[in-house]
């Protein structure tokens, strides 16, 4: 269900997201806002949530109010940062470059593991970091990046920039997401998951209204409705919906790291990303060049090799639960029982 939620939610934002600017969105804020607004709708599955376990160990290790409230703030006030990269990359990038430099994400999360859970770098992990970042890295020299003429090489870099700052960032939140599950929440149940979308997701929305009004983007709103090419109620919906599409995304990617890690949460969300440019080029007719299409082989590669190394990883750990449930069974250690 995790899974799914990453790859619908991923694919359905980044589209709903380059709808709103092609058809007369112009606000990066108001963008940005869209993808962390949809945190209501989490509320009802956390009222319905099992409880917490309350043993006395579990009590004791509870951190502090203050403590869980500076790391939800510091989550939201880092992930607005990057949402809002994120939004100034779609802004100026077509869809099927912005998903494809989105896949060096695994390539910063794997990175961020090494030092922060001590990750193991095997050859297959090392391949699929190199592929992903030989991916994103082809983007650049395209001879013709913009799919629209009023882009410009400046915007096209500025774009460029922003997607891979933000991909760092998304990259390093997961890794510290998933340290704050296993050194500080230490829980078993998913009603922390929810927590955790909740309280991150209000700080990141109010800072995103703060900055829709700090930046003066809110003058112009009344306009832009009414330019809107679709017309005013499907401007509402496009919103609506990527709010929502948004928030089924952060809720898998967290949910994936709470039960199994930040590397494979992120291997997911990069699962999904070659699907994103097919889709470009049929519902808004982006471009699909040889670069582009050497970028998808490469990133599709480079999350195959990531995915074989998982199969070896969990091989290899039934295989020494099963040598461990042998030795347990052998006769001479009942007889020295």
């Amino acid at each position: 269900m995790y899974a799914f939620f990453v790859i619908f939610g991923q694919s359905a934002s980044t589209l709903l997201g380059r709808l709103y600017y092609d058809k007369g969105g112009k606000s990066v804020w108001v963008a940005t806002l869209a993808q962390l607004a949809g945190f209501p709708i989490v509320i009802p599955c956390y009222c319905l949530a099992p409880p917490k376990s309350c043993t006395k160990n579990e009590q004791i290790r509870q951190p502090s109010a203050v403590i869980l409230a500076l790391v939800y703030f510091s989550f939201g006030i880092c992930l607005v940062a990057y949402s809002l990269m994120y939004s100034i990359g779609l802004l100026h990038l077509p869809v099927s470059t912005f998903s494809l430099i989105c896949a060096s994400q695994l390539a910063f999360n794997a990175l961020f593991s090494f030092f922060l859970h001590s990750q193991k770098f095997t050859p297959f992990i090392i391949n699929s970091l190199v592929l992903l970042t030989i991916s994103s890295s082809l983007l650049i020299f395209q001879t013709n990046p913009a799919s629209h003429v009023e882009v410009s090489k400046g915007k096209y870099a500025i774009g460029f920039i922003c997607t891979i700052g933000a991909s760092a960032g998304y990259g390093l939140m997961l890794s510290l997401t998933q340290l704050t599950f296993r050194k500080l929440l230490k829980g078993e149940t998913h009603a922390q998951v929810f927590e955790m979308v909740i309280y991150q997701s209000l700080v990141e929305a109010s800072a995103a209204i703060l900055g829709l009004f700090i930046s003066g983007e809110w003058k112009g709103l009344s306009i832009e409705v009414e330019e809107f090419e679709l017309g005013k109620f499907s401007y509402a919906m496009t919103l609506i919906e990527t709010a929502i599409a948004s928030q089924l995304f952060v809720i898998g990617a967290i949910g994936l790291i709470f039960k199994v890690s930040s590397l494979f949460s992120n291997a997911i969300s990069v699962l999904g990303l070659p699907v994103i440019p097919i889709l470009a080029v049929i519902f808004f007719h982006d471009k699909m060049d040889a670069v582009k299409a050497i970028a998808m082989v490469l990133a599709i590669w480079g999350f195959v090799s990531y995915v074989y190394q998982c199969y070896l990883d969990n091989k290899s750990s039934k295989n020494e639960y099963r040598n461990g449930s042998e030795v347990s069974k052998s006769p001479l250690l009942e007889e020295v029982s």
